[in-house]
């Protein structure tokens, strides 16, 4: 199997106890370990796939928390950085009747933006990889520029990147991403996952054909459009297929889209995937209807590490 290599923020997820408007009872807000990047990793490594995590976090109580359940999961902590020029970033989640979440973030200033690219383990990319980022380590200057220079890092050195677009706007100086900047790093991805809303807000004036047309020129071979509990869209120069998810009644979506990815991460993993690799439409058509039962399996359940489901919770959600 590939190792899958994640990079960029982990973060502590302060879950509401609150559903919807239940304003006559008191909130009380329980620490869950997430931050996207961070699920990915633990999602594949729940599915037993060799899994690394690349990124710092603060030498605090939340980053030493973070640390064993990273760990605790199975995830490779060794190119984790520990600093005190900073605290471990905070997200504060609200839930609506449906499980919707809604974040507020106590980050900048955080410990994950300190990261550069010195910081990384030696020869971390010798061995070609899949290595998985996202939007959310373009939001400071800095960290931007270690971003890319990682993304181009592991592409020119063999490795497979795949980006989650993971727009969360209010994490920009401006409440809104730089269109610009974020599509620098999307189209560094062979693998590209981006939702519905987040399509409509960068393609601007384009068509989404256009748009997507666009990407596939730039050297994306995969694009999958999600849409909450909708079809995902699977499309490359070689096809276009609607996929539809299993119906399952959410709880919180905290970790639906990172546990989708990373179902599909470890499916290419076990495939064998290697940069440049010719789609399978088979395959691939089987590997995006687990991912989809990853995602699906998440939103049953709240936090993120804890909700992101093994092998055998997905054999039990396809054999129902």
């Amino acid at each position: 199997m590939i190792s899958v290599i994640a990079f960029g923020e982990a973060l502590v997820d302060m879950l509401s106890s609150r559903l919807g408007d239940a304003n006559d009872r008191q909130e009380t807000f329980t620490p869950y370990a997430g931050g996207a990047p961070a699920n990915v990793a633990v999602a594949c490594a729940r599915l037993g796939v060799p899994s690394h995590f690349l990124g710092m976090v603060g030498d605090d109580t939340f980053g030493h928390f973070l640390i064993r359940e990273l760990n605790s999961h199975g995830v490779n902590t060794d190119g984790v950085m520990r600093t005190k020029m900073a605290r471990t970033a905070l997200a504060f989640v609200s839930r609506d009747a449906l499980g919707e979440r809604t974040f507020d973030f106590y980050r900048p200033p955080a410990a994950d933006l300190l990261y550069r690219i010195h910081h990384l383990p030696q020869g971390v990319f010798e061995t070609p990889a899949i290595v998985h980022l996202c939007s959310n380590s373009l939001t400071d200057p800095d960290i931007a520029e270690t971003t890319l220079a990682l993304a181009n890092m592991a592409k020119q050195s063999g490795c497979l990147v795949s980006v989650d677009a993971n727009l969360r706007h209010n994490l920009w100086a401006d409440a809104a991403a730089d269109i610009g900047l974020v599509m620098q790093l999307l189209d560094t991805a062979e693998l590209l996952k981006i939702s519905l809303e987040e399509l409509d807000y960068l393609r601007g004036e384009q068509s989404q054909d256009t748009w997507l047309n666009q990407r596939l020129a730039a050297g994306v071979n995969v694009i999958l459009i999600t849409d909450g509990p909708n079809d995902v869209v699977l499309k490359s120069a070689a096809m276009a297929q609607h996929i539809a998810p299993p119906s399952v009644q959410a709880v919180d979506t905290t970790a639906g889209g990172d546990a989708f990815i990373g179902g599909l991460l470890a499916e290419l993993s076990r495939h064998g995937i290697a940069p440049g690799w010719n789609e399978d439409n088979a395959f691939l058509s089987a590997a995006v209807e687990t991912a989809c039962r990853c995602g699906a399996h998440a939103v049953t359940r709240p936090g993120a590490y804890a909700a992101l489901p093994t092998q055998d919770d997905i054999a039990a959600l396809r054999a129902r």
